[in-house]
């Protein structure tokens, strides 16, 4: 029987559906929740990246803004932005469009922003709460991934999970993630001995590896779920996944299409991240003012 395809858009879409009485709630208590988005150059996929997400903002009610900077501008000219965005009460959220031009340091200006603000999870603070299952902003695809479980009814706990890719934003934080829920979690990567067998024995099996058809069919275990969290830019210009969608949709029980699976959770969980910062700083202690 072929797997039931998870269906990101849909899922989104009850997402943001969700996000609406959180945002009419802060709104009554004067808060108007706001997201900034800085893209350094003119990359083309980043456009359009920011595009969507001040679309997605405006769908549900969110205030928005978007900065743009040359791609030859200083680093000082970055980190003086940041320091401004900051600073601005009326933004809750603010994320740094990635990839940067060559020459800028994407670590340092990624820390650069507040953690509080850090709708993108990417601050070291936000990642070590996760470590440790604290509450902090987890990065958005990751928590799309648990999204798409979750609606899905698809078991965590006590199942044997594996993670195909092991960057701190999206593999290591999807691992800590099924974790804390109770999984079992093997992580895999480039250097990983006999992947198929790893694979293969995987109740949920997510790829992010971004190697387009990595995941062939011998590595799925029938009726497992498959997260397909790759997104690779094929030499006709169409986009593919990590897995090898015709053939796996077959054997794994549940399946996420590229595109249409994880990409669009990822916006959706961005806006969600952005109402929970709004909430959280709305719900902070206010220092008395100086005298």
């Amino acid at each position: 029987m072929p797997a039931r395809i998870l269906d990101g858009v849909a899922i989104a879409r009850h997402i943001y559906a969700s996000l609406v009485p959180r945002i009419a709630a802060l709104k009554l208590r004067g808060v108007h929740p706001g997201l900034a988005a800085l893209q350094i150059g003119d990359n083309a996929a980043s456009r359009i990246y920011v595009r969507n997400k001040v679309r997605a903002c405006t769908e549900v009610g969110i205030y928005s803004e978007a900065h743009h900077l040359d791609a030859d501008c200083s680093e000082a000219a970055v980190l003086k932005t940041l320091e401004k965005l900051n600073r601005n009460p009326q933004l809750h959220g603010v994320i740094v469009q990635l990839p940067l031009p060559p020459g800028l340091n994407a670590q340092r200006l990624l820390q650069t922003v507040d953690m509080d603000k850090d709708v993108d999870g990417f601050n070291w603070a936000n990642l070590g709460a996760l470590v440790d299952a604290r509450k902090g902003l987890v990065p958005c695809t990751p928590l799309g991934v648990m999204a798409i479980l979750d609606d899905a009814g698809i078991a965590i706990e006590g199942r044997h999970a594996v993670v195909i890719g092991r960057s701190p934003s999206v593999g290591k934080s999807i691992a800590l993630l099924l974790i804390n829920r109770g999984a079992t979690v093997t992580v895999c990567h480039s250097k990983t001995r006999d992947l198929v067998n790893h694979a293969a024995r995987a109740d949920i099996l997510i790829a992010a590896a971004g190697r387009a058809g990595l995941v062939t069919v011998d590595m799925v275990k029938p009726g497992a779920a498959v997260i397909d969290v790759g997104i690779n830019r094929l030499a006709d210009g169409k986009l593919a996944g990590d897995v090898a969608f015709a053939a796996a949709s077959e054997q794994a029980g549940w399946i996420t299409p590229v595109p249409g699976g994880v990409g669009p959770m990822t916006v959706a969980m961005l806006i969600a991240n952005t109402v929970t910062a709004a909430e959280r700083i709305a719900d902070a202690p206010k220092l008395p003012a100086a005298v």
